[in-house]
């Protein structure tokens, strides 16, 4: 396993420039955050599914506006005409509720012995470990309350289980708050995240897709963890987590470890590449808002006032997906066809454009791009050709 050690570097998240200069008449970014969400809208809170999307696409300057700003890209998404055909059903929302309840139940006894057979490390058994109270006024007040709960387990050298802990972590320059099923503090200062989920492990084997999704979920708290443990003497954040499932087809608890290192290094970087929202707020019109009690037309133009980077892939992660994708489709733009397409045609930005150069009426024909298209095209002829002449290739 590979931690940081606790006086290692913090894994911080640097701007990709620095802001732009504001007027002094300016508000603070909270306060113009807040106008565009709406002055009386609470805040929609960006966990870790959210943030391990928006790193995944990190070119996207719209999310990283709309999640920094707390706005509820779902109800937007409705006013606009095009609401997200995905998410969690009641049934299974309520199912995952009730197994998580029975793994953390007697203290999480079940779950501590999970741990510990898997990754012991040589400690003794946790018998009963320490739940600290993590209550506390505001995401803020609880973000502290679960530092100094860390910090006194670490130095207490015993077993500690954090339940539902508040981590906090800088993106883009706007603080994101983190609530991870819990952390667990080994006698030897390690932290270890738990995921507990409700799909199940069958054969000991559970759906890749959804391991994957739980691993980048995961490696966005330890990131979040790695900034505590910085300034915590003896501390190290375990890079494998403990990823918790029903077993087989029952509701007993099973477990298996899931090395997150790659998946905080992918994260990290792509976080990295995010342009602070305070840069992005600020080239915007003024009288921008997302408020929900706009007309369509005003937030359609809100929403097509920040640039978006769509891709196929954005359907599985992002409420406004299907909006943007109406809107791609609508400008013609390649990026509508997926990302690997849209990296091997280079220069060329629109459908339309792509088959004029195919069909040798727009490009330089010393462009590779440009030759591959018209030389697809002239084989796709001559096939076609073959066929209107009966000639058959075996």
């Amino acid at each position: 396993m590979s931690e940081y050690p606790a006086g290692g570097p913090p894994p911080q998240i640097p701007a990709t420039r620095a802001p732009t200069p504001r007027p002094k008449s300016a508000t603070t970014l909270r306060q113009r955050l807040a106008e565009l969400r709406g002055p009386s809208v609470a805040p929609h809170p960006l966990d870790a599914r959210a943030l391990a999307a928006l790193a995944a696409n990190p070119g996207c300057r719209r999310r990283a506006l709309l999640d920094g700003a707390g706005v509820d890209k779902a109800g937007l998404a409705t006013a606009l005409g095009s609401p997200a055909a995905f998410g969690q059903s009641q049934f299974a929302f309520v199912r995952g509720n009730a197994f998580e309840a029975k793994v953390k139940a007697d203290g999480g006894t079940q779950l501590l012995s999970l741990l510990f057979e898997r990754l012991g490390g040589g400690a003794d058994s946790p018998g009963e470990a320490a739940v600290p109270d993590l209550t506390a006024a505001g995401p803020e007040g609880r973000a502290a309350r679960t530092a100094l709960a860390l910090r006194e387990a670490t130095a207490s050298g015993g077993w500690a289980l954090l339940d539902h802990p508040m981590l906090a972590l800088e993106v883009a320059g706007s603080p994101a708050y983190l609530e991870p099923d819990a952390v667990v503090v080994h006698p030897d200062g390690t932290w270890t995240v738990v995921e507990i989920k409700s799909f199940p492990m069958i054969d000991s084997s559970a759906d890749a897709a959804k391991v994957g999704a739980a691993a980048r979920q995961s490696a966005v708290y330890v990131l979040a963890l790695e900034r505590i443990a910085a300034v915590t003497e003896g501390a190290r954040v375990g890079h494998r987590v403990l990823l918790v499932c029903p077993k087989d087809f029952s509701n007993l608890p099973t477990a298996s470890v899931v090395d997150v290192r790659k998946q905080r290094a992918v994260t990290l970087r792509q976080l990295t590449r995010l342009t602070r929202v305070e840069d992005i707020a600020a080239a915007l019109p003024e009288g921008t808002s997302f408020a929900p009690d706009r007309s369509p037309e005003d937030l359609g133009s809100a929403v097509e006032a920040v640039p978006a980077a769509y891709a196929p892939e954005c359907l599985a992660a992002c409420e406004l997906a299907f909006h943007c994708r109406a809107k791609a489709r609508a400008q013609g733009a390649v990026e509508s066809l997926g990302r690997s397409v849209r990296g091997e045609l280079g220069g060329l930005t629109t459908v339309a454009g792509v088959l004029a150069a195919a069909a040798g009426k727009e490009g330089d024909p010393a462009d590779p791009t440009v030759a591959a298209l018209r030389r697809a095209a002239a084989l796709r002829a001559e096939a076609l050709e073959s066929v209107r002449g009966g000639v058959v290739c075996r």
